[in-house]
């Protein structure tokens, strides 16, 4: 094997080990939950989400959630409070539904539980 050819397959494996790499630590970023989460607001308004992404705080559309459907892979945390705190918290499961209760207010927030 002459010292071209050498270079070459060298060169060729180190792009396919760095290509490897930088997918590998790309890959858990932007991980999304499948499915849908349905909701209605105060005026009956019927909001859909689609795969919405695993971490951080997601806001629902003023003036907030008195019904939500809960038709992705994976549960969730609603919130009364526009940031996801609070203690006035409602654990939906997956694939469940669920109500406000009579008085309370909506739901202005949720968090993937995972």
């Amino acid at each position: 094997m002459s010292v071209t050819d050498h270079r070459r397959r060298l060169g060729t494996a180190s792009g396919a080990l760095f290509l490897s790499v930088l997918l590998a630590g790309c890959s858990g970023l932007g991980q999304n939950a499948r499915g849908t989460i349905a909701y209605k607001t105060e005026q009956h308004h019927e909001v859909q989400v689609s795969n919405p992404l695993v971490r951080g705080c997601h806001r629902l559309t003023s003036p907030g959630a008195v019904e939500l459907t809960n038709r992705t892979l994976v549960d969730l945390m609603m919130y009364r409070s526009a940031n996801c705190t609070g203690d006035h918290t409602t654990y939906i499961a997956t694939t469940l539904s669920d109500v406000i209760a009579p008085g309370s207010g909506p739901w202005h927030s949720y968090t993937i539980v995972h």
